[in-house]
């Protein structure tokens, strides 16, 4: 049961569909405080990408310990403290990542240890979910030009596109006290479309 006041939004969706760029512009518009998951301090990242039965259980363990800290650090320093954030990400994406990544034994044993951190864990005011097509995400990801992205296949995001519709309405399904705001990715522009942005900035006032 989410019990706290003070606004904690979470904003999730596939590689590349604009999480910390609408994260930043809510961050900015609210004056919210502005929370970046860790990713790239992650050592076993690039490797994932290369091999990712090797290297997928390392990885998702690394994000979950982290975020899982994170979360923590919110409650204690922000929230407690009645400052309202915004995080550019929501710690179900571990689920979602072990379950395409690891083998069901690994993820069974992930799974446990999932559900022990996270039982009484901090839950956000709202969850935004973007989600976008594949081309969308390409585009998003070409422009940004990161290394390691470039060894991401397309089957690999066309995956995400599905399980993060799937993994939105099973947080809907567990949190009927949450809402969930989703953002087509391909339709909205919040990043070159003042319009776009501020319609989602009256839709997250309404839902706060």
């Amino acid at each position: 049961m989410n019990t706290h006041q003070t606004p904690f939004i979470a904003i999730e969706g596939p590689i590349g569909v604009g999480k910390t760029s609408l994260s930043l512009l809510v961050s900015e518009a609210l004056g919210y405080s502005l929370l970046k998951e860790i990713v790239y301090e992650n050592p076993f990242l690039e490797s994932f990408y290369e091999n990712i039965d090797t290297w997928g259980f390392q990885t998702e363990m690394f994000f979950l310990v982290n975020r899982y800290l994170q979360l923590e650090d919110i409650q204690k320093n922000y929230i407690e403290k009645a400052k309202p954030v915004v995080a550019d990400y929501h710690i179900f994406k571990n689920l979602l990542f072990a379950d395409m990544n690891l083998h069901p034994d690994k993820f069974s044993k992930f799974q446990k240890i999932y559900h022990t951190l996270i039982d009484g864990l901090l839950q956000p005011n709202l969850l935004i979910v973007i989600n976008a097509s594949l081309d969308t995400l390409k585009h998003r990801i070409n422009i940004r030009s990161r290394d390691f992205e470039e060894l991401i296949e397309d089957e690999y995001l066309e995956k995400l596109i599905i399980e993060y519709d799937a993994y939105a309405t099973l947080f809907e399904l567990e949190h009927p006290d949450i809402p969930v705001l989703r953002i087509n990715g391909d339709h909205v522009d919040f990043v070159n479309s003042p319009d776009d942005l501020k319609k989602i900035i009256e839709q997250i006032k309404e839902l706060l």
